[in-house]
């Protein structure tokens, strides 16, 4: 019985003081370099961000970028036609827009997409946003995809989401005169080919602007005093070291977790026998620091990620690449502690929050005939 206490008294000797370690950082919090006016602030965030064009014409200068497939105003309107067209899908009931719902963020809100015969995506990735994806330095979760045009490839295809082959594509197509009309208007034949250059060519214009970069342009109003002081924590404490550019993300591809803890090793309860009650260990799954819904390992099956883009991420949930954190300052707790070895204060979480929410945007239309 001495035994058994003396084990207990060391088990949880042990946990006390790693959790005291970890928690250190709460009660010892980092200290944050403080901007001394809005202009500091912001010559520290053009640093390494980077604000959206304020008009369309901005957009297709920032996003005609393929010499294979060149923007035109009447190929952009047929790819929006065909982004919300079902036809493209097995059962006629799916389209690109059903899964990237621009109202939504560009994404589902779902943990996991669902496709042909409400088929779950097997290795249960979370859908990613499609608003600013032309901008990214590759597509997918494993960043697999170089642009746009390839990415659009895989969707229509997979059998767990649109489930169709080529050929059916274009048989399906050449049916409705309409669409054998508009390929032949903009000189391109109606192939597989062509139909996802078309749906990318719209992709391209899904450019999305909002506070922030009213900011960066110059504007102080443009952030409220909680939102400046989590981009000041943004950027002092490592999170535009991955989470750059004008995307604030998406132009590299990192491993995740970079970190692991105890806590997530291992948890531990109570039993009690006939010589009296002792700790069990129960040794957990620490793949990630969350469920390990559908096991997918990243590219290469080497735990690397490409790096979300932040913008418009409040309207994005549920995070990361399984879809299984559903509230954002969660999924920036986890950030902090996984990738940057930070323990964040809830006053810090907050403040970062606000920041992000800041980069919630509305795509930039073409008006007055720009």
């Amino acid at each position: 019985m001495k035994k058994v206490i003396e084990v207990s008294l060391i088990v949880i000797a042990g946990v006390a003081v790693y959790y005291g370690i970890t928690q250190l950082p709460t009660f010892f919090p980092r200290e944050l370099k403080t901007f001394n006016s809005d202009e500091s602030l912001r010559q520290a965030a053009l640093r390494s961000l980077t604000s959206m064009p304020k008009t369309y014409e901005g957009v297709l200068k920032l996003t005609n970028t393929n010499p294979n497939n060149p923007l035109s105003e009447e190929k952009i309107a047929l790819g929006k036609l065909l982004f919300n067209e079902k036809l493209l899908s097995k059962n006629s009931d799916i389209a690109c827009a059903s899964c990237h719902k621009l109202t939504f963020g560009g994404d589902d809100n779902l943990p996991t997409a669902i496709g042909h015969n409400n088929q779950k995506n097997p290795f249960h990735l979370n859908t990613p946003t499609v608003l600013n994806s032309a901008l990214y330095f590759r597509q997918f979760w494993d960043g697999r995809a170089k642009s746009v045009e390839e990415q659009a490839k895989g969707p229509i295809q997979a059998p767990f989401e649109m489930n169709m082959k080529p050929k059916e594509i274009v048989q399906r197509l050449e049916s409705h005169g309409y669409y054998k009309d508009a390929f032949s208007s903009l000189g391109l034949e109606l192939n597989f080919e062509n139909v996802t250059k078309v749906i990318a060519a719209y992709e391209r214009t899904l450019v999305t602007r909002g506070a922030f970069d009213d900011f960066l342009d110059g504007n102080n109003e443009a952030l409220s005093s909680q939102a400046k002081k989590g981009l000041a924590i943004f950027i002092t404490r490592g999170c535009k070291g991955c989470h750059a550019g004008v995307t604030i993300g998406s132009q590299s591809i990192q491993k995740f977790p970079l970190r692991s803890f105890m806590d997530e090793w291992f948890d531990f309860e109570f039993v009690k026998n006939s010589e009296g009650i002792f700790p069990k260990i129960i040794v957990t799954d620490n793949t990630y620091p969350f469920k390990n819904s559908g096991k997918f390992k990243g590219k290469n099956d080497e735990y690397r990620f490409k790096v979300p883009s932040l913008r418009n991420v409040y309207r994005t949930a549920p995070y990361f690449h399984n879809g299984e954190v559903k509230e954002l300052k969660e999924a920036v707790r986890i950030m902090g502690k996984y990738q940057l070895g930070q323990i964040f204060t809830d006053e810090e979480l907050e403040q970062l929050v606000a920041f992000l929410k800041s980069l919630d945007g509305s795509i930039i239309e073409k008006s007055d005939g720009k």
